[in-house]
């Protein structure tokens, strides 16, 4: 029998103050699935572009100012709209946000991906679907069904065994970054989508990116002044991807996606991004793989859609 909860039923959203308003019938399911589908697009460039920034950054240097780049673009749009502070109340799940997807996650991939191929950096993608799910279970209450936990095990089962074959098996210093990024990563994404059934998801990622402001000036600062820069056509656009297409636009789609048909569901269609930013990885990379590529890819399709349809 399904649980009713409010990451399921048709969202509400709040401009101002938190009071809830009543969402426009076009926000679907359809519409949702569509939304976080975006927003999964726009993340499986992420590893791809940080690989270019690095190019022209260090790690340091390269996640300060993609954060501080997407932070004046959040600005800009809540000055331009006028949008009042969040209630005190949601500040606490702005600073969860905050640090698990506008500090911890870029800075632990990009520390990462100096050691290791995106290839093998997209295993803590295909275990953030599983592990958002657990943490919206604990989170905010939700409980799927049994047909959806299996999907979902079986989906990202299939995504570790690609990834950890394409790596030997071997663990490395960038795996546990990689581990830690995808702990930080799941709380961010499970409390932005709670607070995106409260307010519009731009505006969540937008005020947790001007939250870190205070940190992202200095640091930026700071890392400029001491890793050396060199400036390339590679470094300059994957540094405006990650800020303003992964770290911003991206987030605001993916948001919404979450708060129309639930933090669960939206979380599984992530199963699909490691095997998109192989693809990436191919085209804009150079970076060669295997036969085991698509077979793993129809398997992950067939997961995804079983979730999908899964009663929680």
């Amino acid at each position: 029998m399904r649980t009713k909860n409010s990451a399921t039923a048709p969202s509400s959203i709040a401009v101002t103050g938190g009071k809830p308003m009543p969402v426009a019938p076009a926000a679907t399911a359809v519409g949702g699935t569509l939304q976080a589908a975006l927003g999964v697009a726009a993340f499986s460039l992420t590893f791809p572009a940080t690989a270019w920034g690095l190019e022209s950054f260090g790690p340091w240097s390269l996640v300060a100012v993609r954060s501080l780049l997407a932070a004046l673009i959040a600005g800009v749009c809540l000055m331009a709209l006028r949008v009042p502070l969040p209630a005190r109340r949601h500040w606490a799940g702005l600073a969860v946000v905050a640090a698990g997807v506008v500090l911890g996650f870029p800075l632990l991939t990009t520390l990462a991906l100096q050691t290791s191929t995106t290839a093998h950096a997209a295993v803590v993608v295909g275990l953030l679907p599983l592990t958002t799910a657990l943490f919206s279970a604990l989170r905010v209450g939700t409980r799927p069904s049994r047909t959806f936990w299996t999907a979902a095990l079986a989906g990202a089962a299939a995504v570790v065994a690609f990834t950890v074959q394409q790596s030997g098996g071997a663990l490395t210093t960038a795996d546990l970054y990689l581990f830690a990024a995808l702990l930080g990563c799941a709380a961010g994404y499970t409390e932005g989508g709670r607070l995106a059934r409260v307010m519009p998801g731009w505006q969540v990622i937008g005020w947790a990116l001007v939250l870190c402001l205070p940190l992202t000036v200095p640091v930026a600062a700071l890392a400029l002044s001491h890793e050396p820069v060199h400036l390339t056509w590679h470094g300059i656009t994957g540094l405006l991807w990650v800020a303003a297409g992964s770290q911003f636009l991206g987030m605001v789609v993916w948001y919404r996606g979450m708060a129309a048909i639930g933090i669960p569901k939206a979380s599984q269609l992530q199963l699909a991004q490691p095997l998109l930013t192989l693809v990436w990885s191919v085209l804009l990379l150079g970076e060669h793989l295997t036969v085991a590529a698509p077979l793993t890819a129809a398997a992950v399709l067939v997961c995804i859609a079983v979730t999908q349809r899964a009663r929680g």
